[in-house]
C-alpha cells in the first residue's frame, strides 16, 4: 500500500477538493478512476474511509486517522524529493513551453522560483497550444502550460488556474456590455486561430451578436499585439477602440487606469489554463517538482 503512494494522492485530492470529480479534474483523470483508487484503499484496509453526501463526502472515524497519516507521509516524501533533487545535481536545461498569455505574461513571474527548485536552468518556448502540444509529444520540452485544451493520448492534463476573457479599451466604457453597446465600438480582433477568438465567438453566439456587423479595425496575431493597438488608440475618439483579452495579459495597465475593462451582461468568458506533461514521465522527479509547484499557487 506505502509503496503506491499515487492512491493516497488521490485520497487526499478528494478530502480537499471535498468531491470525487473535482478531484478527478484536479488529477487529470477519470472519475470512475477516482472512484475505483478509493476502493482499492478501502479493499486493503478491509474498512470504509469516506461516505458520500449530497453536500460532498464526509470522512469516517478510520478515514480521519488514514487523512492524518498520509498528510505524513505526503510531508515526508516532499522533503525526500528535495533531497534527491540535490543528489541527482544533473546540469541540464529544463524546456518550458507555454501558449501566448501564459508564456509572456503568466509564467516569467515564476521562472527564477522553478529554477531554484529544480537547481537548474529553465528555458521558455513560447506559441500557440497546439504547437506547444505537438513540442511536447516531440520531447523537445518538459513541461507545457496551455489555455486552449488541445487533448490527446500519452499526455496527462492538469487543470490549473481559471483565467477570464474581459472586454477592455484605453478609454473608460460601460462596466456591462449588452449587444446594442457592442456595436458602438471599433474592434480589434483576434485571428481566427486564436483560441481567444473562438472562445468568444462561441459567447457571443449565445448572446446573438452577429461580429460580421462589427466595426473591425484590424486583425492581430498576439495578445502583446492587440494591447499596444488599444494603448496607443486615439483617446478622445467618440467610438472607443476596443479587444477582447485575459485579465493576466493587462492587469498591470488597469491597475495603472491605463486600460479599463468591461464585462458582457449575463454572460462571463472563462477558460481554465492547464499543465499538460507526458505520461511516461509521471515519476520524473523534475516534472513532478514544477508541477506540484505550479498547483500550489492557487492564486495567480
Amino acid at each position: 500500500m506505502l509503496k503506491d503512494f499515487a492512491k493516497l494522492q488521490t485520497f487526499l485530492m478528494v478530502i480537499k477538493e471535498k468531491s470525487f470529480s473535482k478531484a478527478s479534474a484536479k488529477l487529470g483523470i477519470s472519475q470512475p478512476a477516482v472512484t475505483q483508487q478509493i476502493k482499492f484503499i478501502e479493499d486493503y484496509l478491509d474498512t470504509k474511509i469516506v461516505e458520500r453526501k449530497k453536500n460532498g463526502i464526509l470522512l469516517t472515524k478510520e478515514g480521519e486517522d488514514l487523512f492524518r497519516i498520509a498528510i505524513r507521509l505526503e510531508k515526508a516524501i516532499a522533503s525526500s524529493e528535495k533531497e534527491l533533487l540535490r543528489i541527482i545535481n544533473k546540469d541540464f536545461t529544463f524546456v518550458m513551453g507555454s501558449s501566448n498569455a501564459i508564456g509572456n505574461y503568466v509564467l516569467p513571474n515564476y521562472l527564477g522560483e522553478i529554477k531554484k527548485r529544480i537547481d537548474n536552468n529553465v528555458y521558455m518556448n513560447v506559441g500557440l497550444s497546439s504547437d506547444i502540444i505537438d513540442q511536447l509529444e516531440d520531447k523537445k520540452i518538459d513541461v507545457a502550460l496551455i489555455e486552449s485544451p488541445v487533448f490527446r493520448d500519452g499526455i496527462i492534463y492538469r487543470e490549473w488556474v481559471m483565467d477570464e476573457l474581459v472586454v477592455f479599451s484605453n478609454q473608460p466604457i460601460k462596466k456591462h456590455l449588452g449587444v446594442e453597446d457592442m456595436m458602438e465600438y471599433d474592434w480589434i480582433c483576434r485571428d481566427e486561430h486564436s483560441h481567444t477568438r473562438r472562445l468568444t465567438s462561441e459567447v457571443f453566439e449565445e448572446m446573438g451578436v452577429n461580429c460580421n456587423n462589427f466595426s473591425v479595425l484590424g486583425v492581430l496575431g498576439s495578445p502583446t499585439a492587440i494591447k499596444e493597438a488599444i494603448l496607443h488608440a486615439d483617446k478622445n475618439s467618440e467610438r472607443p477602440v476596443v479587444s477582447v483579452m485575459s485579465r493576466h495579459v493587462i492587469a498591470e495597465e488597469l491597475k495603472d487606469g491605463k486600460l479599463f475593462e468591461a464585462r458582457l451582461k449575463n454572460y462571463k468568458i472563462e477558460r481554465n489554463f492547464y499543465i499538460a506533461y507526458m505520461k511516461e514521465r509521471k515519476h520524473d522527479a523534475f516534472v513532478d517538482n514544477v508541477v506540484n509547484y505550479l498547483l500550489s499557487l492557487n492564486k495567480i
